[in-house]
Formats: structure tokens, C-alpha cells, sequence
């Protein structure tokens, strides 16, 4: 056993070695920036295999004075699309919101979705600890944003490397929201952003 844990820490060091760091110019970031007009809100997305029940990614949507996504290690801004800093995606519209969540959601995988309203003041925290905390290396999605989430809600939300873990933690939290998201798309998920075209989504 401690030489399986050996080995796994010694992967986990290769990963953070890995972990590639992306930054926008602050150009491109305020050109991008879009302030969404609901009340400030952190999203927690989870993504959950539909054969094994198994959580396979973290991510939380925060809207404060802008709204952005924190994706850690996530694989949605490949084609670099959207001004990135560190797994931080700026300008996201309700259009990208709607194609990142079925971006994920396809025949093998749905989307929990978990929304609570927040105070300014904590939405404005939780954006400083995202532009803090990448990047992130590979499988530690969760683990990343757990620890956000339990700088925001100490003892109720605790850090963890399992995906449905962090959101079961959330879910607790009093004025949670849910819905879940199934789409039966293939599985062959680049192709829902082969079929985005940014530039024409800002002119709708």
C-alpha cells in the first residue's frame, strides 16, 4: 500500500510539472468580459457517467462583477476560443453557458447542475481564489475546486479529490439548487464545438 501511494504521488508530481499555464491579455479579457444581469450566483457543475455512476469532472460558474468559469484541467477551451487565464474563462454569455453544459452532456455522460445565490461580496471572494488557483494538472479538478468551495463555506464543504463528493458537500449547503441535464449526442464531444461559432454567437 505505501508503495501505491508512493506511486500515485509521484504521478500527481509529473501532472502539476505538466499542467500547462494559458494567459489572455488584458485586452482580450475586457474586450471578452460580459456581466450577466441575474443576482450574484457560484454553479457547480458535475459531470457523472451515466454507465458507472462514477463523477468525471468539477467545474463552478461564478457570476459577480463578470461571469466566468473556472475549468479546471477541463478540456472545453482546446480550441482556445475564449480568453483563458490559468483555467479561468472569461466572457461567458448565456450562449456559452447553453454550449458548455451541452458541451458535456452526451450519451455516456450528464450534467448535475447546483446553483446557489451568493453575496457580492462572496462572489467577488470566490473570483479571487479562482484567478489564484490554476493551473490545475489533470485529475485534480475536483480537488481544486473543493478547496475553493471550502474557503467559501468552511465545514460544510471538504476537500476532496472525488468529484460527486464535492458536489454531495455543496448540495448540503442551505438554498442549493439542482436540475441534472441528459443529452444522448454521441460521444464524440468536439463536435459540439466544431459546430460553435463564437464570432456569430456575440451578434445574436
Amino acid at each position: 500500500m505505501r508503495l501505491l501511494l508512493l506511486a500515485f504521488c509521484a504521478v500527481l508530481t509529473l501532472a502539476g510539472c505538466a499542467a500547462e499555464s494559458v494567459w489572455s491579455t488584458d485586452a482580450e479579457v475586457s474586450r471578452a468580459a460580459y456581466a450577466h444581469d441575474g443576482p450574484p450566483r457560484l454553479t457547480v457543475y458535475t459531470m457523472i457517467n451515466n454507465k458507472s455512476g462514477a463523477g468525471a469532472h468539477t467545474a463552478l460558474m461564478i457570476n459577480g462583477n463578470q461571469r466566468v468559469i473556472f475549468d479546471p484541467a477541463g478540456s472545453f477551451n482546446s480550441l482556445r476560443t475564449l480568453p483563458e487565464r490559468n483555467d479561468v474563462l472569461y466572457g461567458i454569455t448565456p450562449n456559452v453557458e447553453d454550449v458548455y453544459t451541452r458541451y458535456h452532456a452526451r450519451k455516456t455522460f450528464h450534467v448535475r447542475i447546483q446553483r446557489l445565490d451568493v453575496s457580492p461580496e462572496l462572489a467577488a471572494r470566490a473570483m479571487r481564489l479562482v484567478e489564484d488557483a490554476g493551473p490545475v494538472p489533470n485529475a485534480a479538478c475536483s480537488l481544486a475546486t473543493s478547496r475553493i468551495l471550502g474557503e467559501l463555506f468552511p465545514g460544510q464543504v471538504g476537500t476532496s479529490w472525488f468529484p460527486k463528493k464535492t458536489a454531495d458537500d455543496f448540495a448540503r449547503i442551505p438554498g442549493v439548487t439542482e436540475e441534472t441535464l441528459y443529452e444522448y449526442d454521441d460521444d464524440d464531444n468536439s463536435k459540439v464545438l466544431a459546430a460553435w461559432d463564437p464570432a456569430r454567437a456575440r451578434t445574436q
